[in-house]
């Protein structure tokens, strides 16, 4: 169990330091990105995309 001190310092490490985007995917839509992301880890593969989509436009200026 975890007690309300660990909770409640954990909320403020959150506010301070980390923000979180959503992202909704359709069920009958977007079955083919929802198939692709099953075996990756959300987060690290989002990341890992913007990340070299920046280094891909910090290039080209």
């Amino acid at each position: 169990m975890i007690s309300d001190a660990k909770k409640r310092a954990d909320a403020k490490y959150k506010k301070a330091n980390l923000i979180q985007k959503k992202i909704d995917l359709n069920k009958n839509t977007d079955q083919d990105i929802i198939h692709w992301l099953e075996d990756k880890t959300f987060s690290t593969y989002v990341k890992q995309l913007i990340r070299d989509d920046i280094t891909k436009h910090e290039a080209q200026q």
